[in-house]
């Protein structure tokens, strides 16, 4: 891998993390078209996600802080008996609503190996028709009529709504963003706060995955990765992060996602073909 091929998925990482075009479905694609797939290309991938999540802190830093301050306050009643379930203020019950779409990514766990399997694969047929589902769910959500729900109107069913479509995101060509901010918006919530529910859930799972990584980066039992390397697509992906989520912030606003379900329709379709063709030609296309 080359510092250019670093650079060009740090973009790449950074667009496509935050658009609801899916980062994991772009990356598996310029990995299989340039020969760096496999194992090293996976973790690559993995680890340019901690530039996209430094993007989120640094985007959401007030609402992050006020749940963690809330998150302490919490403690503190449990363990003074003054906690209440009803009553609580918006703060609190988001941090319940988080904590309640996470669950879903256990199950998740489950099917792991799957997930790693298809992106790491020489098929891209998979991720074309993932494509074609964010595709879907991009044209649907923009019909949806404009939600009200906030922190303190949201329900444990559309926490778990919001979560289930973040378990599935994995599969490379589903968009993590794009699908928990549809669902989101489809169950209801407004649109702003789909968007920071979204972002703000995303931060266990990719922080998680990212330990998982760095661990085996640092036993060595990571192959083919070169530090400096890694650092360079991080800072790119965060950087081209902070513009992408300004981006969606006011595509979300203006009902442009259905510029993107175009897109990805599109993609999808032309992905299907080429992998059609290269399973018939018995070789993969690279560059």
């Amino acid at each position: 891998m080359t510092i250019q091929n670093a650079v060009l998925q740090g973009i790449i990482q950074g667009l496509t993390e935050f658009l609801p075009i899916s980062s994991s479905g772009h990356l598996s694609l310029v990995q299989h078209f340039t020969g760096q797939g496999g194992e090293a290309g996976g973790m690559f991938t993995v680890l340019l996600h901690m530039g996209t999540l430094l993007a989120v802190f640094i985007a959401f830093y007030k609402t992050i802080w006020e749940l963690i301050v809330e998150f302490f306050r919490m403690l503190g009643d449990i363990f003074t008996g003054k906690f209440r379930w009803k009553g609580m203020n918006p703060n609190r019950r988001m941090i319940f609503m988080l904590l309640l779409a996470t669950l879903p990514l256990a199950a998740a766990m489950l099917v792991k190996d799957f997930y790693d399997a298809v992106a790491s694969d020489n098929d891209i047929i998979v991720e074309g028709v993932c494509f074609l589902i964010t595709a879907g769910l991009l044209f649907l959500s923009d019909h949806m009529v404009k939600g009200r729900k906030g922190a303190g109107e949201m329900t444990a069913k559309d926490a778990l709504a919001v979560g289930v479509a973040q378990a599935i995101a994995p599969m490379p060509g589903i968009s993590r963003s794009g699908s928990t901010i549809c669902t989101g918006m489809m169950m209801g919530l407004s649109r702003e706060y789909a968007v920071a529910f979204s972002f703000i859930l995303g931060v266990p799972a990719v922080l998680g995955a990212n330990l998982l990584e760095v661990k085996d980066l640092l036993s060595g039992a990571a192959p083919g990765v070169d530090p400096l390397l890694l650092l360079v697509g991080m800072g790119v992906s965060l950087m081209v992060g902070l513009l992408a989520i300004w981006m969606v912030k006011w595509l979300v606003k203006s009902d442009k996602f259905k510029w993107f379900g175009w897109y990805t329709l599109v993609l999808g379709l032309c992905t299907i073909g080429i992998g059609v063709t290269e399973l018939l030609r018995g070789a993969p296309f690279t560059f």
